[in-house]
């Protein structure tokens, strides 16, 4: 069970059986939007697990010690025909499948392969809502199809010094502008250069880059972000990144002028907010300071260059941020030109809606909850005899609405359980409560039958009561019959006689009666 050789095995055959399920989703034709995003959705699964196998093979296929130790524990070179190994291996194999008898081969790996050979739309009513592909998106996106940029938009509207706010519309022009350049490149420097607009674009990136991975599985989305991070790494060490060289070489300690305050050791780039701080406690507190120490007088309109070293701290934070903000920017621009289909099918969906009234939109809203027709074609009949073909590789038992149960429906009721009845000639009943239940006496109507252990009990000439239930031989039933005699129990085959039964008129009879008037054409 537990042979690397056999592991390898097993691997390699559940990714040939991938690559068909593989081929077998890739092939189904996408009748609809939702339909061929659930595919793609599965079909991205598919090929994650195939990689992790392919991984799993790789580890086993270097572990050449396992291997060698698994071939010399087969294989003895002293005796050819020694087998002692194998029927070990054998028994332990035997005796498992004995201890488990509904364990299957494969694990649950049919399980996991029926999962994904599921047509999509086969789910039942009650589970349609439950769509983990439809859990992804908002109402606004639509199952994958448009953006909900509104609170990126609202983001963007309240940066410092943006000057005149942009509609929704305008904003969504903005980021189609991309595709020719860096997206905000119309900004000004000191709105770019600011906090705000680290964190404003990191979250355009975070939401672009998620949506990228849920609207489009298939696409390596990771790979080309990677790309991307290489070529502005490779850029911004050039200083090759239009835009923002100005504010990389902005720096006190680069010679840059301003003036410098030596009481409070800062630097200030204007004569106007230097003049401003010289009335404030704090400058007021820290010149105070200075002079108490008998330093020599601080030189206001000194040149940082004579002065003493500025401390670079606010600097370095300046233009980690500044770096940040370009390289999200970067980012953002590749996944923008990635992503310039669905944008623009954003922007036409947002100018026709608002064309539509309250009344036409709610319309449409409720059209969209309908379910999609069944598509009409000429060949009807392949189509209905297509849907007839149940996919049901574990043989389970149909439901009421001719579908198999669920496995753990199946395994809960312990159908996998055979119980065999010789007084029903040898009857199987698959689970306990269909076995329970075949024992109950069902009477003789015009529109029932009588079932089949009653009719096994009938032609052994013993009633079909409490007492011999569970009793499945012949020989014990019997033998329970002549025990109950003997105990001078001849009540209970005197069971008909004392059944009563009601005419038409409310009449009652006992058994034997209500038959002999009946025969006579007198009931």
């Amino acid at each position: 069970m537990d042979s690397i050789i056999e592991i390898q095995r097993q691997t390699h055959e559940e990714i040939e059986r991938f690559d068909k399920a593989l081929y077998t989703i890739l092939s189904r034709s996408a009748t609809t939007h939702e339909v061929g995003l659930q595919n793609e959705h599965k079909a991205a699964q598919i090929l994650d697990r195939i990689v992790a196998r392919a991984a799993t093979l790789d580890a086993l296929y270097n572990d050449e010690e396992a291997r060698k130790a698994e071939t010399n524990s087969l294989s003895d070179k002293g005796n050819q025909n020694d087998l002692s190994e194998f029927y070990a291996r054998l028994v332990k194999i035997q005796e498992h499948y004995n201890k488990y008898p509904d364990s299957m081969p494969g694990g649950g790996f049919d399980l996991e392969l029926a999962y994904f050979l599921d047509e999509p739309g086969q789910e039942e009513e009650d589970f349609e809502e439950e769509d983990p592909i439809a859990l992804l998106f908002s109402g606004e996106e639509s199952y994958g199809r448009y953006l909900d940029l509104y609170n990126n938009h609202t983001a963007y509207n309240n940066l410092k010094g943006l000057g005149k706010r942009a509609s929704y519309l305008q904003y969504l022009d903005l980021l189609n502008a991309a595709q020719n350049a860096q997206v905000h490149s119309d900004l000004t420097k000191e709105t770019r250069f600011s906090k705000d607009y680290e964190t404003y674009i990191k979250d355009l990136h975070a939401y672009l880059l998620s949506f990228a991975k849920k609207a489009q599985p298939l696409y390596d989305v990771d790979s080309e972000q990677k790309q991307a991070k290489e070529e502005f790494d490779s850029k911004w060490d050039a200083k090759e990144i239009d835009g923002w060289e100005s504010e990389e070489n902005k720096s006190a300690s680069d010679g840059a002028p301003g003036i410098w305050c030596a009481a409070c050791q800062r630097l200030y780039a204007k004569q106007t907010v230097y003049d401003a701080h010289l009335t404030s406690k704090k400058h007021i507190k820290a010149q105070q300071k200075l002079e108490a120490s008998g330093a020599p007088p601080p030189n206001p309109n000194g040149h940082p260059e004579t002065q003493t070293a500025v401390p670079t701290t606010n600097q370095s934070q300046a233009k980690l941020r500044t770096r940040s903000s370009a390289y999200y920017t970067y980012l953002t621009t590749s996944l923008l030109k990635n992503l310039a289909p669905v944008l623009a099918e954003t922007k036409s969906n947002v100018e026709r809606r608002f064309s539509l009234t309250a009344r036409e939109r709610e319309q449409e809203l409720l059209e969209k909850a309908k379910p999609p027709p069944p598509p009409v074609t000429a060949e009807g009949n392949e189509e209905e005899e297509e849907e007839e073909r149940i996919y049901n590789p574990l043989k389970l038992p149909l439901g009421w609405d001719g579908k198999p149960i669920p496995y753990w429906l199946y395994k809960l009721h312990g159908l996998g359980v055979e119980y065999k009845c010789e007084i029903c000639s040898d009857h199987v009943y698959m689970g306990r409560k269909n076995f329970d239940r075949h024992f109950q006496d069902v009477k003789l109507t015009e529109r029932c039958q009588e079932s089949r252990h009653a009719f096994g009990m009938r032609a052994l000439g013993l009633p079909n009561t409490k007492h011999f239930h569970e009793i499945t031989r012949i020989e014990d039933a019997l033998a329970l019959a002549e025990k109950l005699k003997r105990e001078g129990r001849n009540e209970i085959f005197e069971q008909e006689t004392m059944e009563e039964l009601e005419d038409d008129e409310g009449n009652v009879y006992n058994r034997k009666t209500y038959d002999d008037l009946k025969k006579q054409g007198l009931i």
